[in-house]
């Protein structure tokens, strides 16, 4: 894979999916923030907008302090 300097916003997107899928909610949304950096029309907005209501309704102690 490039250096993270160079990763593509879908490079990105997918990483964010492998750690999703491990359950690593919290490196799964900095990838994907990272993809919508560099595209902000990335399927990124998506899984991240899902995986913050996700995080939001059994997180609720860490999204709302």
């Amino acid at each position: 894979m490039k250096s993270e300097e160079f990763a593509s916003a879908q490079e990105w997107y997918e990483r964010g999916n492998e750690y999703r899928k491990q359950s690593q909610w919290h490196e799964a949304i900095n990838c994907y923030i990272k993809a919508i950096e560099l595209d902000p029309d990335s399927p990124a907005v998506e899984a991240k907008r899902m995986l913050d209501d996700i995080m939001a309704f059994y997180c609720k102690d860490m999204y709302n302090p």
